[in-house]
């Protein structure tokens, strides 16, 4: 039984709403800055108070930062991360719970172990494979020195190169970041937690494995699914490093990395008002998918009959 005072509610709501006010206050000078002119921008204190230029920042920093195209680039790569994972996760998960093999305890700690490698560890390997998808295989034809079985029997020298990059594209930004350790750990938790006999009496009904995940478990795993849907595609949208590394091509940037465009370098005037104004933009859509999904991702992450 939880005790309900007046004055124990009149410092939780303070405490609250001081709370909202410092982690609001970035947002509101962001907002307010975007509907002032550089003049008011510039000035030192900036007023808190919105000014009449919001649409002209907004359309400066949509033409300046190229940002329909930069944004149509995240929302694919952000959708394309989250199904990915998802995806990715629910069979990995289904795999290591249901089917029983060899080796599978090894194949659940060996997905969970790549949660203690950070990024910057993975960073390196993973350009050079996206560089090139055929390393390995060209690795291994090195190793085998097939190249002089090739040029023995044909008669004169032969060099075989392959060679297959992902980076500049689509594949290149979604692929390498579809793995999820996370979510596959929440996926094989939440599946412990499915009585067996559910899965008996599937097999009682003639049912089949992909029968069984796809009437059963992903019905049953829809709150799972709701939360980390908004957790990922925030996860895909706020990418920095590895676009960053992958892309040289202006049409296949990713909006975070348009706004460095508009982030005023020490030549140029201190633009900043359009600077946030498309920062704003940036923000919109992860803001629209967590305001969308807020009752199911809720739900996902609390509710114990989920």
């Amino acid at each position: 039984m939880v005790e309900k005072t007046p004055i124990l509610d009149t410092l939780t709501y303070i405490f609250l709403i001081v709370g909202i006010i410092i982690v609001g206050f970035p947002i509101i000078y962001a907002i307010i800055a975007a509907t002032l002119p550089i003049e008011d921008v510039s000035r030192v204190p900036m007023p808190m108070i919105p000014g009449d230029q919001f649409l002209v920042n907004i359309k400066a920093a949509w033409v300046e930062g190229n940002l329909g195209t930069n944004l149509l680039n995240s929302l694919i790569m952000a959708s394309g991360i989250t199904l990915g994972k998802i995806t990715v996760s629910l069979l990995g998960a289904f795999s290591i719970v249901y089917f029983d093999y060899r080796f599978r305890t090894l194949a659940f700690v060996s997905v969970f172990c790549t949660l203690m490698l950070p990024v910057e560890v993975r960073i390196l390997p993973t350009y050079e494979m996206a560089a090139n998808l055929m390393t390995p295989i060209m690795k291994l034809w090195t190793v085998l020195n097939l190249d002089g079985v090739a040029t023995w029997i044909a008669g004169h020298e032969i060099t075989m190169t392959l060679d297959w990059s992902i980076l500049d594209s689509y594949t290149g930004l979604i692929l390498p970041l579809v793995a999820s350790a996370t979510c596959t750990f929440l996926f094989r938790q939440f599946f412990l937690t499915i009585p067996e006999e559910l899965c008996e009496a599937a097999k009682m009904d003639g049912a089949s494995a992909m029968t069984f995940f796809r009437k059963i478990l992903l019905p049953l795993s829809k709150t799972n699914i709701a939360a980390l849907v908004v957790i990922e595609f925030v996860y895909g949208w706020n990418q920095y490093l590895w676009p960053l590394l992958i892309t040289t091509n202006p049409k296949m940037m990713t909006a975070v990395i348009g706004l460095q465009h508009l982030i005023p370098s020490a030549d140029d005037l201190p633009y900043w008002n359009v600077a946030l104004a498309g920062s704003l933009l940036v923000m919109l859509p992860p803001i629209l998918v967590v305001l969308f999904m807020q009752r199911w991702f809720v739900k996902g992450l609390v509710d114990p009959d989920k």
